[in-house]
């Protein structure tokens, strides 16, 4: 095998997955560096020694962007591009003995709560003074902040509680430090992560204390913005829709995942509620938080859906009129409850029932925006593409959601301020303005 002989340490980490591994990899970056080693994220230049790969083992797709990630780095280091490839991350966790037989040529192979171990492998330590500190990999304006590690919910076709445990919230003063830190740096928008943000507290505090958590975090000095993710329905914390509902710098946008329309399916799912009881919640969260936007995921074709379960959740997403939505295939992943059951919907009427809920929600989503035409909103700017600046308003979350398109040949604007926008017109999921 050609090598480059003892270069000096330069480490490249690759982040595969959702945000919760970006903020993971965020923290390496930060202790690598604190530790006085040169670390890069996602570098284009094949000049790092080191490789770092930070996997997702969510679903089969995901776990194959993973492997076919791991398998290109290990021909890299073959060919001598790099000395040394680790990987940590959810695929790791979850698959580490299978994986180490199979791709020997990884150098170590780490779970996703074994950042100390992995330090030891540069000859680093976990420096504590750096909690709360964060180098961020997206742009500085707006900052992913995970509340809390793992998850207690027992869903049928879920694997995170395998691949990140028990749910572990973070206190409350750690997370308004790194708030601060993050606000000083420019910081505009947090958007709040975790595997289930309602569930915040419990550990800690023995009781749901996610209200208490957004009044500390909205009285952060330079936070304009902040942004619930991930609310687990059952047991939701009602207090914490009066705070949304009183603070300005709350964003009026709940990402609440449902997963399914049928009470019988959500049975199935062990979701620990009802259609009924998931309707008068949507109610209720309305009621309190007026013009708030709500975005859901569902599953088409968990083990059990029958066309009548489909048409109910085609019911129940034409009825409630979410302002975003986004639809998983059912996965059949090893080692959760769903897995002892017969995975009976095939993959092509899967695919069939996702896409005629995204076509449903498509028309949904046109109506919508539609009425959003001549309205004025707070657009905060991601980023100049072309001749245009593309910007979200508060109901929106980056990468996943609507987008505000601004021409660039009459107005500047800067990269992360906010600009008040009237929206001139609007698709199915991009709304065209100018500004006011």
């Amino acid at each position: 095998m050609k090598t480059k002989g003892n270069r000096k340490t330069k480490v490249n980490i690759v982040t595969l997955g959702c945000s919760k591994n970006v903020v993971d990899s965020e923290v390496l970056l930060t202790q690598l560096r604190g530790n006085g080693i040169d670390a890069v994220h996602e570098s284009k230049a094949d000049d790092a020694s080191v490789v770092v790969i930070n996997t997702c083992g969510f679903i089969d797709n995901a776990k194959q962007e993973s492997i076919d990630t791991i398998l290109r780095y290990v021909d890299a280091k073959e060919e001598g591009i790099v000395d040394k490839v680790y990987v940590t991350g959810c695929l790791s966790e979850r698959y580490k003995t299978d994986l180490e037989k199979e791709i020997p040529d990884v150098d170590a192979w780490f779970g996703t709560r074994d950042l100390s171990r992995l330090l030891k492998q540069f000859r680093a330590d976990y420096k504590q003074e750096l909690v709360g500190e964060r180098i961020l990999t997206n742009p500085s304006h707006y900052a992913y902040m995970k509340i809390s590690e793992g998850c207690d919910r027992p869903c049928s076709f879920c694997a995170i509680p395998l691949m990140r445990g028990n749910h572990i919230s973070r206190p409350i003063e750690e997370l308004v430090l790194e708030a601060k830190n993050l606000a000083k740096n420019g910081t505009k928008e947090l958007l709040l992560i975790a595997q289930d943000s309602t569930y915040y507290g419990l550990d800690l505090y023995k009781k749901r204390n996610l209200a208490d958590l957004l009044k500390h975090l909205s009285d952060v000095d330079g936070i304009e913005w902040v942004r619930l993710h991930y609310a687990f329905p059952t047991g939701f914390p009602l207090d914490a829709l009066d705070v949304m509902a009183e603070r300005d710098n709350i964003c009026k946008y709940l990402d609440i995942p449902l997963q399914h329309g049928s009470s019988r399916i959500l049975q199935l799912m062990r979701r620990g509620t009802t259609r009924e009881k998931t309707e008068e919640l949507l109610q209720t969260i309305r009621t309190k938080v007026p013009g708030i936007a709500i975005r859901t995921t569902l599953i088409a074709g968990h083990p059990g859906e029958t066309e009548a379960d489909f048409e109910e959740m085609h019911s129940f997403v034409e009825k409630s009129r979410f302002d975003r939505l986004g639809v998983f295939t059912y996965s059949h992943e090893e080692n959760t409850h769903a897995y002892s059951m017969n995975d009976d919907v095939p993959a092509e009427v899967k695919q069939q029932r996702a896409d005629e809920i995204m076509e449903l929600q498509q028309s949904i989503s046109l109506e919508l925006n539609q009425e959003k035409v001549g309205k004025t909103f707070k657009v905060l700017i991601d980023r100049k593409e072309g001749g245009e600046f593309i910007g979200r308003t508060e109901h929106d979350s980056p990468e996943v959601d609507n987008e505000v398109v601004i021409s660039a040949s009459k107005e500047y604007l800067r990269i992360g301020d906010f600009a008040n926008i009237t929206i001139t017109s609007a698709t199915e999921f991009d709304l065209y303005g100018e500004v006011q």
